[in-house]
């Protein structure tokens, strides 16, 4: 949902550099405890799945404030797993990048940002199942506070690197950054709603797609594990 959609050169070299190797750390982590641990045959299918959608709705830009969109990476977490997530985070980013949604130069820090949304969204929705909530409660708040996350960050990237040219002082510009913070998270709310319900009809057919298990048997979990 929250993306630097920012041209080439935006950013001053120093903060290309170190957006780009904060990344590179990310996904070398990842890859590493995917190697380790492995992945179920189901998360692969689920992967592939979710990055289809997230890519597809990922191109649908609405060109306000320099440009907002979902992109179902709340949800993609919460099917697939932290790990998976943040690797469907780096290949929509790529691709997009590659139809111009997105500068390449900006991958590291779009992939951070993408990549916190579903960690984040996994985590709380694992913590609020724990809780005894509901599935859509649990699965909505957590895709929000998913995105949310990714939209502070990405707040945070912009303010931090500056942007190359810009007139704004510091102070300008994290007050206009603060206003498309603040529009992301209300986009996260409609999104968090969406997989609210998707996550919901999911569990009502195959709650194992979701790490659910039947409440009623008590059954051990059977669900996505990361």
């Amino acid at each position: 949902m929250a993306h630097i959609h920012l041209g080439e050169g935006s950013f001053p070299l120093w903060a290309l550099i170190l957006w780009t190797l904060l990344g590179t750390v990310l996904v070398s982590a990842v890859v590493r405890r995917i190697r380790k641990g492995g992945i179920e045959t189901h998360q692969i299918a689920l992967a592939g799945i979710g990055a289809a959608a997230s890519f597809a709705i990922f191109q649908l830009n609405i060109p306000v404030w320099g440009g907002i969109h979902m992109n179902l990476t709340g949800l993609v977490g919460i099917l697939a797993g932290p790990l998976l997530g943040a690797l469907i985070a780096l290949v929509v980013n790529i691709f997009s990048a590659a139809l111009g949604h997105g500068a390449v130069g900006l991958l590291g820090a779009n992939t951070l940002v993408n990549a916190s949304e579903a960690i984040v969204a996994y985590y709380a929705f694992k913590t609020l199942l724990g809780m005894d909530w509901d599935v859509f409660p649990a699965s909505a708040s957590a895709a929000t506070l998913g995105l949310s996350a990714g939209a502070f960050l990405m707040g945070a990237i912009i303010v931090v690197s500056g942007v190359n040219g810009s007139a704004l002082p510091r102070g300008d510009l994290t007050i206009a950054v603060g206003g498309l913070v603040g529009l992301n998270l209300g986009v996260a709310v409609i999104e968090g709603l969406l997989t609210g319900f998707i996550v919901q009809f999911l569990a009502s057919v195959r709650p194992d797609l979701v790490g659910l298990v039947d409440r009623d048997t008590q059954e051990e979990p059977t669900g996505v594990t990361a």
